[in-house]
């Protein structure tokens, strides 16, 4: 049974599972839906009730049916490196793989429709809150006199984006900042805003959980005004730490109800030791974690894909993020 890996080519977080499943002697292909059609190739036949579908990637071939599990990590967008690049070529190639590759029983990580809810901040916050997970007090709103009566109950307030990096070429990450005292929020008006009361932090925490396995990181927090983690200094380490167990009982509870095998919280701890749920991507880097920690990370998304354990049944359809 084969391991396929959906990412791009120039992936040094995937390269880090793939020695590890290379030395287990687990099977495994690697490709990037931007090569389909050429580099990459497939083809699916549907006869007299059965399915039978093979990839091609770089000489190899997998049978579809014979897909252990399915890392969907940073894959490119469809055809976007056919000789002619279309919307209609993408669309169609799009449908083509992830349309067979949903009718096989391999294990995902994470499934494309789960990801893809997933993703969605707002839905991200209801969920924590439903599983006992600490949320700031947040609001997203285009009503400038609600931003205005939202600043007024909490005046130390940080905005950032709903969506996450702004998708320019390359993408531009989009720092949280903190809002000043006198801001006047008319601009609110253009386009829907995230407010959140600031944390005062003493560390910021990611937790990585693969399956059931947790491996949470901490790092000591710099200035009073530093608010986002990813452009803080490198001269303070990220150091591995334990998991409370309230949080590890509700950080299992979202995995649930998300219907996600891998996930990357951050959280920001506070002066009582409170973690504060800020996000979770469900396809977090966690190579410079492991790097500065030596947590095994890379070496437990490994044995997940390897596992022969079943894919449990999907509710992302239609679901609203129920804890079960």
């Amino acid at each position: 049974m084969t391991v396929l890996i959906l990412t791009c080519e120039e992936d040094v977080t995937a390269d880090m599972v793939v020695v590890h499943l290379n030395a287990s002697g687990v099977p495994v292909v690697r490709l990037d839906p931007a090569d389909l059609p050429g580099a990459v190739a497939l083809s699916g036949e549907y006869v007299h009730g059965a399915f039978r579908g093979h990839l091609q990637s770089a000489g190899r071939l997998v049978s579809i049916s014979g897909l252990r599990s399915i890392w969907v990590r940073r894959p490119g967008t469809p055809a976007t490196r056919a000789p002619d690049p279309s919307d209609w070529l993408t669309e169609e190639s799009s449908q083509a793989l992830y349309g067979m590759l949903r009718g096989s029983d391999a294990r995902w990580m994470n499934h494309p429709d789960a990801a893809r809810r997933a993703r969605h901040k707002p839905w991200q916050l209801r969920l924590a809150q439903r599983c006992g997970l600490p949320v700031p007090a947040t609001l997203i709103t285009s009503f400038p006199q609600a931003a205005r009566e939202f600043a007024e109950r909490y005046p130390d307030l940080v905005v950032k984006p709903v969506s996450g990096a702004h998708p320019q070429d390359p993408p531009r990450a989009v720092p949280t900042s903190r809002v000043a005292p006198d801001t006047d929020f008319s601009a609110v008006a253009f386009g829907p805003t995230l407010l959140q009361r600031r944390v005062a932090k003493r560390a910021d925490i990611r937790l990585t959980v693969v399956g059931e396995r947790m491996l949470a990181a901490r790092k000591t927090a710099g200035e009073a005004d530093e608010v986002d983690v990813r452009f803080a200094s490198p001269d303070v380490p990220w150091q591995a730490t334990e998991v409370p167990p309230r949080v590890a009982t509700a950080v299992a509870a979202y995995l649930r109800g998300a219907e996600l095998a891998y996930g990357a919280f951050d959280f920001a701890e506070d002066a009582d030791g409170t973690w504060w749920f800020l996000e979770c991507n469900q396809s977090g880097q966690f190579g410079f974690v492991e790097v500065e920690t030596g947590q095994p990370i890379a070496r437990a998304v490994a044995d997940w894909l390897a596992s022969p354990g079943t894919e449990p049944s999907s509710h992302v359809n239609g679901a609203s993020g129920t804890v079960r």
